[in-house]
């Protein structure tokens, strides 16, 4: 496994092949960890999840040298081979990926919105989740709230959903991880973003989602139905998927990460 190539191969055109693009279920404006997070579940649950990110720019996470205090990595993780990783992990489950820059996000006019990008081009989308960095500017033509902090602003909650659950009070727009003001660690973003996706799971009437392998007879042999989303699988099933998951970790770890961390943007500007 190439973990070098994967970023770029897997960010395709925005349209349908035809020319004519396609109103997505759910578009994911960042793909850092709370991005990605989120659209792992959007994805499994059957709604059509592209995530826009900027390549030149990438998540802050390509900053770090190693990442460490995430659980199921007990000596760290380099950042890059983490983030290529989740991105894999988001293509599997579904997501789509376009390497660009949303400039404004804006309600469409009947219904869902309309995302204007750099340099000429749209998408058009059912809802949003704001994943980027505290950068809100594109959305400034949607009454949401903003704690403008320098040169920073952070969306502020407005939910009647519990806490932390990524309402901004414009119906159908969502924002998560270090946007929303969360912590600047790595798996309180990831959490959240799996949080947000799960909110809007629940908001688009996708019906009860599980996301649940069970060993075969788990329901079944209890005479109960097997819920939605989760499914059983035999002993067979569950030897193969086990290989194949500690055949890829093996590819992903094989060789050091080729790539050295990205230098801040003010140090990259002075090189």
């Amino acid at each position: 496994m190439n973990v070098s190539d994967t970023s770029d191969d897997r960010r395709g055109a925005i349209d349908d092949g035809d020319g004519t693009g396609r109103t997505r279920d759910v578009v994911i404006v960042g793909g850092g960890v709370a991005g990605l997070s989120a659209g792992i579940f959007t994805a499994r649950a059957g709604l059509d999840t592209l995530i826009v990110d900027d390549a030149d720019r990438g998540s802050i996470l390509r900053r770090n040298a190693h990442l460490e205090n995430f659980p199921g990595f007990p000596a760290g993780v380099n950042t890059r081979l983490f983030l290529d990783m989740t991105e894999d992990q988001a293509e599997r489950a579904g997501c789509s990926f376009f390497d660009g820059v949303v400039t404004e996000v804006e309600r469409a006019e009947n219904s869902g919105f309309d995302l204007a990008l750099e340099g000429g081009g749209g998408l058009e989308a059912e809802r949003v989740i704001a994943a980027s960095w505290a950068d809100s500017g594109y959305l400034d033509g949607l009454d949401i709230e903003v704690d403008q902090r320098g040169s920073k602003g952070f969306v502020l909650e407005s939910d009647n959903d519990g806490p932390q659950a990524g309402h901004t009070g414009v119906e159908g727009l969502y924002a998560t991880g270090r946007l929303a003001d969360q912590y600047h660690q790595a798996i309180v973003t990831a959490g959240h973003g799996a949080r947000v996706g799960l909110t809007l799971v629940h908001d688009a009437d996708v019906y009860l989602y599980h996301d649940w392998v069970a060993p075969a007879g788990y329901f079944t042999d209890r005479g109960r139905e097997v819920p939605p989303g989760i499914e059983e699988i035999d002993e067979a099933e569950r030897r193969e998927r086990e290989r194949e998951s500690m055949q890829a970790m093996r590819e992903y770890f094989a060789e050091p990460h080729p790539d050295e961390p990205t230098p801040h943007p003010s140090l990259a500007d002075e090189e």
